[in-house]
């Protein structure tokens, strides 16, 4: 493969004049640029990004936080962040942490030793003074999940609203024992849609009962499956549920499936996403859609921005209830 010298030394000029025509400097004149140009396709030429990069100081590399590649609620989100970054003449890198601290140095010291430009942060468990203290000097974004005392820009939806909508369409259809499948509450998230579901009870006064909220450790089906199992034990039974997610809900559907109960006509669901697979259950289920496509490119165009020193700007995008089968009947 031909190198820079042999370009230069075949159109006859200096390796500085082959690399301002490489980078579209205007200080060239055209007959000299037309020589550069004829020697570099005669000769085959491929000039090296890595030392493009090295000498901008920058890697077009895009890292992308996210704590289990199993959940498919980053699929779609990873798709619109993917797009646009490649719109963009960048590059991601998926980094999967498991909530591991030795994982997420290990991305962290990317940034800081500019093997990546930058980050995307979709982890609820990341190190938030880490991050915070990584944001000082390097971009970063939060997605879905942020720190409300944090001074990271982020992009989500409002959670405490839709999980109220949520419930609320519950109580309309005439619902009053209505369960809740929660994840652990020290993830933002997982608060503010309690939130949502207690703000809608006692809108129609209606008690809040400990015994119907239930809380899991992750949120992959099989949790949502050990959960419903439970609720089902109870002397009176719920005759609705609310889930924090649809992985959840689509394991409390099976249970519930399992226990030869119908759905919604013994107990109606939600789920929360609007992941694929929440419309392929037998009954569909009702959920809460996150524009998550949206949400990927958004957050995509929030650090490329910040990575050219714009002034970045929290995003709240819509939501919508998907209503389906498994609340109509």
């Amino acid at each position: 493969m031909a190198n820079i010298q042999q370009v230069a030394k075949k159109a006859g000029v200096s390796v500085a004049t082959v690399s301002r025509v490489l980078n579209n400097n205007a200080t060239v004149s055209p007959a000299t640029r037309l020589k550069v140009e004829t020697a570099i396709h005669e000769l085959n030429y491929e000039p090296s990004m890595l030392g493009r990069n090295l000498r901008n100081s920058e890697s077009r590399l895009l890292l992308v936080l996210i704590p289990s590649i199993a959940n498919p609620f980053y699929s779609e989100i990873i798709n619109g962040i993917q797009d646009t970054a490649i719109s963009n003449s960048y590059h991601i890198l998926l980094c999967e942490t498991d909530s591991n601290p030795q994982r997420e140095n290990i991305y962290f010291n990317m940034i800081k030793n500019k093997l990546a430009d930058g980050a995307i942060s979709m982890d609820p468990a990341v190190n938030m003074q880490k991050l915070n203290e990584l944001a000082v000097y390097y971009p970063i974004i939060q997605c879905s999940e942020y720190d409300e005392g944090g001074v990271i820009p982020y992009v989500t939806i409002d959670n405490e609203l839709a999980a109220y909508r949520a419930v609320k369409h519950l109580i309309k259809l005439g619902h009053e024992r209505i369960a809740l499948i929660n994840v652990d509450e020290k993830f933002l998230f997982a608060r503010q849609r309690r939130s949502g579901y207690e703000k809608a009870l006692k809108e129609f006064n209606i008690p809040i009962l400990e015994e119907l909220i239930y809380h899991t450790e992750q949120l992959e089906f099989e949790y949502g499956t050990h959960a419903m199992r439970k609720l089902l034990q109870l002397e009176e039974k719920p005759t609705a549920v609310f889930a924090v997610s649809d992985t959840l809900a689509i394991g409390a559907l099976k249970e519930i499936n399992t226990c030869e109960l119908r759905v919604p006509e013994d107990i109606a669901i939600v789920g929360f996403d609007k992941i694929s697979f929440s419309n392929m259950t037998n009954p569909t289920l009702t959920t809460v859609s996150q524009p998550m496509y949206k949400m990927g490119c958004t957050a995509a165009n929030m650090l490329i921005n910040s990575i050219k020193g714009n002034k970045i700007e929290n995003v709240i995008l819509d939501h919508e209830l998907v209503i389906r089968e498994s609340t109509m009947g």
